[in-house]
């Protein structure tokens, strides 16, 4: 028993995130539907694909919490990355060194040096992701909106607990600033959100950044100091779970008391006036829904032009770019993006 058990994550693991994997998301919506079952009704509306998607994690081994090394949940992360994702040929791609920060630069075909560069900040909750696990995502991204996008790898948790991510963030974005110029926005997905909009806040403050020219936040933690009622709500069973974000909270932010800083939870700033144009994306059953809408209707209240959407997906379904229903998500993020730069 215990041998089988210890074998057994690996066999879901390799059963949800490979090819059969592939197979199910690629039968019709009909066929799905049938497959999956009917979301309970505080999810009603969502995609088929994506409820089969969080059918198929709500089986799968834990990748949010110690039941394995924080190394090993790493590797589960790597592992649905590449099952889910597609990458997206006709992109310039290289690595470099951002001031002591690991990114990657995605230049589009028809890119110029006036092209627009969006500084990207991964997400896996501050402990796990990585500009490898979002390589199909972030290309993609580039190719639709025709931007240039520099994927940042900034330093994770446990090892390098809260600020280091944020300061690696802000790195990165001044390193960018310099050696590219032009407009800059700044964007993230989940934690990688929550970076993004620190580092808007951060610019608008620092007379030696420049101000980012748009933000595109993507299911973004603005709060880790409270809990809105979307953690009751969708709890379990949609991907991220309540248990998971505390998992992910404790490990970046082990001291309790920081949670409440504006750079942990940009909820709290005192102060969002001045700060650029943004898109804040949310997912239909997510933790994080309430306090990501909850940031925008602040920015809208500052004064701030923000356009919204709420989509029928599950946390994380930026980087799901081989299920259909994510690449058209990501394709109006991608015009969200595109149509935000040229206002500004």
């Amino acid at each position: 028993m215990g041998a089988s058990w210890r074998l057994w994550p690996g066999r879901v693991e390799a059963w949800a995130g490979g090819r059969l994997a592939r197979l199910l998301l690629a039968l019709p919506d009909a066929a799905l539907r049938r497959l999956a079952g009917t979301p309970p009704p505080a999810a009603a509306g969502l995609h088929p694909q994506a409820w089969l998607i969080a059918r198929l994690v709500a089986i799968g081994p834990d990748r949010m919490s110690d039941e394995a090394p924080v190394v090993e949940q790493r590797r589960r992360l790597a592992l649905q990355a590449r099952a889910l994702g597609v990458r997206t040929a006709g992109l310039s791609v290289s690595d470099h060194v951002a001031d002591g920060v690991p990114t990657r630069l995605y230049v589009p075909e028809t890119a110029g040096e006036d092209t627009p560069l969006l500084v990207y900040y991964h997400g896996g909750g501050w402990v796990q992701g990585s500009v490898a696990t979002h390589d199909a995502s972030c290309r993609l991204l580039a190719a639709l909106s025709g931007v240039r996008v520099l994927s940042v790898d900034y330093r994770l948790a446990p090892e390098h607990p809260y600020p280091a991510a944020v300061e690696d963030a802000i790195t990165a974005y001044r390193w960018a600033a310099q050696r590219y110029g032009g407009r800059l926005a700044v964007g993230g997905d989940s934690a990688g959100g929550n970076l993004a909009a620190v580092v808007a806040l951060t610019a608008r403050d620092d007379d030696e950044l420049p101000d980012a020219a748009f933000q595109l936040l993507l299911y973004p933690v603005t709060d880790v100091a409270a809990k809105s009622a979307s953690y009751a709500t969708y709890a379990r069973g949609f991907v991220l779970t309540e248990p998971g974000m505390d998992w992910f909270t404790g490990k970046y932010l082990p001291e309790v008391a920081r949670r409440y800083e504006w750079r942990a939870s940009p909820l709290r700033a005192p102060d969002l006036t001045g700060l650029p144009p943004a898109y804040v994306a949310t997912c239909l059953p997510d933790v994080l829904r309430d306090e990501g809408e909850a940031y925008a209707a602040r920015l809208r209240a500052a004064g701030v032009p923000v356009a919204t959407q709420r989509h029928a997906q599950v946390h994380g379904f930026f980087n799901m770019s081989g299920a259909r229903s994510s690449r058209a998500a990501i394709g109006q993020i991608a015009g969200a993006l595109r149509q935000g730069l040229a206002s500004t």
